[in-house]
């Protein structure tokens, strides 16, 4: 068989060719640059050089002389480096002629996919299990969140309300009668030193103002704070009761300070034209912070309504229908949509939404797809609707019906997944549909934003948040933690069972093995957080003797049925509860991992064995 032209053998040989002939012309110049006699000559004619060889040697003879010999001994070291040097250029010529690095940019789609929705260290059933969202993607700047709230900071504005005259009434035996003035300043600057001298993992940046609580002795505040070594770039509020006394000579102290979000009357959102309680002056480098997620802020995810027949007749829209996408892995459901996304930003158009989502059998207790699942459940609608042009698809279907023939409203239906948005732009139409068929792949959405859409249309991953009602979860888990503990991993379940492809799994994660391994990485003593997929876990018992160990189930006060979360998604749902399903119990534990001081994973620090079996490191690393 002929062998083309284009086979790569022969591209690589003349590749060789060309490397080869530039290095020897190169060597050329340089030799014909470097020597002072006419270099063209010199490597003319052989045989001239031949019969003049016994009259050279007789003329060298007088070059080692000694007054020649300073001058001699600078040629042969100028010489010795020029030969170096040559040397040099061919060795980086031939590593640069043989290495063929693995160009990202060049990657399929399949690759990008995976880098992006690659999960955390922390999988419990497989590596498709909890997706990365937009404030994965977000960079901690430690600057930025450096101007937090100081005691001095408390006692400098305590020292200048106090200077203000009538700021403080003047304490009598009257004003130590009655409930507790929360709106005091001595009574606000109290509370704040005290909080920021008991929570002491934690750094504030603002404090709400404190009003009256439940009794006449305590009053709420909340307050924005991150941890000290927090790693993400996300705030969190909490709002606590303080319990307050007061002695016979109107001295004031805080007797007790209240669980995780005990002080429920702080908890009321600040207006954006609100000033708060106390809080920094603002610099430069704060101004990116606004945006940040806030984790324990009341959530609103209402839908949106359009304003008027006139609003929703002007607007353009974009839907996407059917498809192969429906019960997939939460990281394909996720890829799809912001393909979706990604091309009604791209087209300035509003995407219509499906906002129930079928939930996949891997995180269902039922071991099967479970309809009627909702968006809010898993994501921050709330941040999305905020920065995105979004409507409910039912709604818009209402709309659409009521206004479609009178307002001669059009649609342009695609139903071939290779038609680009870039031949959408001139479409005037109201909707754009695409329709999906039932052949899979290629009902796949995101089919769509491949090939050359994927350097045109971007997937906005910055709009997509975790649910923050999820977050504050793991909020109050840490914070009962104090924010001071350590955090491990033990995968076991179906991998440690597989001798085959994990054969030291189930010995590495054993208790013994594991106090041995933990000995050099974690102080005796401390509070450890051991995510995992055990079910039993009095299997970690002998952990116990070292540390002090908390698993997930050990809070689920905080989703069962008198729970915040627990009220407010039954609302979220109509009145039906919701259940705290699996992917919500993995999303929960790996972030609550993810926000330990020290983090010991299963297959970087406690077993050899490769996550996705044997053979596989190199494979998953690169």
């Amino acid at each position: 068989m002929p062998v083309s032209f284009l086979d790569p053998k022969r591209l690589r040989s003349v590749s060789w060719f060309l490397h080869f002939s530039h290095l020897g012309y190169l060597i050329f110049l340089l030799m014909a640059y470097r020597f002072p006699f006419n270099f063209l000559e010199y490597c003319g004619s052989f045989a001239t050089r031949t019969r003049m060889l016994g009259r050279s040697r007789l003329s060298r003879a007088g070059s080692f002389r000694p007054e020649n010999l300073g001058q001699n001994a600078l040629a042969v070291i100028g010489n010795l480096c020029f030969t170096l040097f040559v040397l040099g250029v061919l060795i980086f010529t031939i590593i640069a002629a043989t290495y063929e690095p693995e160009d990202p940019l060049f990657h399929p789609s399949t690759k990008i996919t995976t880098f992006l929705t690659s999960t955390s260290n922390a999988t419990f059933i497989s590596d498709n299990t909890v997706v990365k969202t937009g404030e994965d993607f977000m960079a901690a700047n430690q600057t930025a969140f450096a101007t937090f709230i100081n005691i001095t900071d408390v006692d400098k504005s305590s020292d200048n309300s106090g200077d203000q005259s009538g700021s403080t009434p003047e304490m009598n035996t009257e004003n130590c009668e009655g409930p507790i003035d929360c709106k005091d300043p001595e009574v606000f600057h109290l509370m704040m030193r005290k909080a920021i001298e008991y929570f002491k993992d934690i750094h504030f940046y603002r404090f709400g103002k404190a009003v009256p609580g439940a009794e006449v002795s305590t009053c709420d505040m909340a307050w924005r704070f991150r941890p000290k070594e927090g790693k993400t770039a996300a705030f969190y509020k909490d709002y606590r009761r303080f319990v307050i006394s007061r002695t016979e000579n109107c001295t004031i102290s805080v007797e007790h300070i209240g669980e995780y979000h005990s002080g429920v009357n702080a908890r009321k959102r600040k207006k954006k034209n609100e000033r708060a309680g106390f809080e920094k002056t603002a610099t430069k480098q704060d101004a990116g912070l606004s945006l940040l997620p806030v984790v324990g802020e009341a959530v609103n995810d209402s839908l949106p309504v359009v304003e008027s027949e006139k609003s929703f007749s002007g607007g353009r829209y974009l839907i996407y229908s059917g498809g192969g996408d429906r019960c997939k892995s939460m990281n394909h459901y996720l890829w799809s949509f912001l393909c979706a996304l990604g091309e009604a930003q791209f087209l300035n158009r509003t995407l219509i939404m499906d906002l129930t989502i079928c939930l996949n059998s891997m995180y269902s207790s039922l071991n099967q797809d479970e309809e009627g699942k909702d968006f809010r459940f898993y994501f921050d609608f709330e941040h999305l609707n905020e920065a995105a042009s979004v409507l409910d698809q039912a709604q818009f279907w209402d709309d659409w019906n009521k206004w479609q023939k009178k307002d001669g409203l059009s649609l342009h239906l695609v139903e071939d997944f290779r038609v680009t948005p870039m031949k959408l732009l001139e479409v005037k139409d109201t909707l754009i549909m695409r329709k999906f068929g039932s052949v899979e792949p290629d009902n796949y959405w995101y089919r769509v934003c491949e090939g050359e859409t994927e350097s045109v249309v971007q997937r906005p991953w910055h709009l997509i948040w975790k649910s923050r009602r999820l977050m504050d979860i793991v909020s109050a888990i840490a914070s009962r933690l104090n924010w001071d503990y350590d955090a491990v991993h033990v995968e076991r379940g179906q991998k440690a069972r597989n001798k085959d492809l994990w054969p030291n799994l189930a010995t590495d994660t054993s208790p013994d093995v594991l106090l041995t391994t933990l000995a050099d990485k974690i102080e005796d003593g401390r509070n450890v957080y051991i995510a995992t997929n055990e079910p039993d876990t009095s299997f970690f018992d002998p952990l116990k003797d070292k540390y002090t160990t908390h698993f997930l189930d050990e809070y689920k006060y905080l989703w069962d049925e008198n729970s915040e979360w627990y009220s407010e998604t039954t609302k979220l749902n109509k009145g039906t509860p919701v259940e705290f399903d699996g992917y919500m119990r993995i999303s929960v534990d790996t972030e609550v991992f993810l926000r330990g001081k020290k983090q010991v994973e299963t297959f970087n620090d406690l077993t050899n064995d490769c996550r996705d079996g044997i053979n596989t490191c190199n494979t998953a690393a690169s």
